[in-house]
């Protein structure tokens, strides 16, 4: 067989295999929706673009009565170090029950930041890819869940140097 007709017959085959695999019927299932996950993305990250704090901001809306700051990073991490104050929900564990156990108002304000907020701190504060950065897909969840009044730190802060206060669930944590 020339070479030729060795690229073609590939190329037949490779065809023939992604036709199959593009004309199998979609599979269908209730409880997982792209294209709302698609839109309800959009919709959070023009909703978020006025809603991006600095580092002092964030402190004075912390302080405000009603405000929650909420750290959504795995146990380890927030036990190993959180922003003073913080509840804790893990992002697996954001659900509509135990949001509305957490936060019962969805009108009550959130502060969120994450592992990105933070550099010089790779044991409590673990870089993520920007695209994969925590806050996107804490900020998407709670926005999809109907809490608007949402708030993230925009900052990218060294620990060592931040105003902000922190703590340990484990002994010796730092303030």
């Amino acid at each position: 067989m020339s070479v030729r007709g060795m690229v073609l017959t590939i190329g037949v085959i490779a065809g023939t295999a992604a036709a199959s695999v593009g004309d199998r019927p979609e599979t269908a299932n209730p409880a997982i929706d792209m294209e709302a996950f698609l839109r309800v993305s959009q919709e959070a990250a023009k909703h978020r673009e006025s809603r991006r704090l600095s580092e002092a901001e964030f402190i004075a809306m912390s302080r405000e009565p009603g405000t929650i700051v909420l750290d959504a990073r795995s146990r380890q991490r927030f036990d190993e170090l959180h922003v003073k104050g913080a509840i804790h929900l893990s992002f697996p564990d954001i659900t509509i029950e135990s949001l509305g156990k957490a936060i019962p108002d969805r009108k009550t304000r959130i502060l969120i930041y994450c592992n990105n907020n933070f550099r010089n701190a790779e044991g409590p504060f673990p870089s993520k890819l920007p695209s994969a950065s925590l806050n996107l897909s804490t900020y998407v969840a709670l926005y999809n869940y109907g809490y608007h009044n949402v708030y993230e730190l925009a900052d990218t802060l060294d620990l060592s140097a931040s105003k902000l206060e922190f703590e340990s669930s484990a002994s010796g944590g730092r303030s």
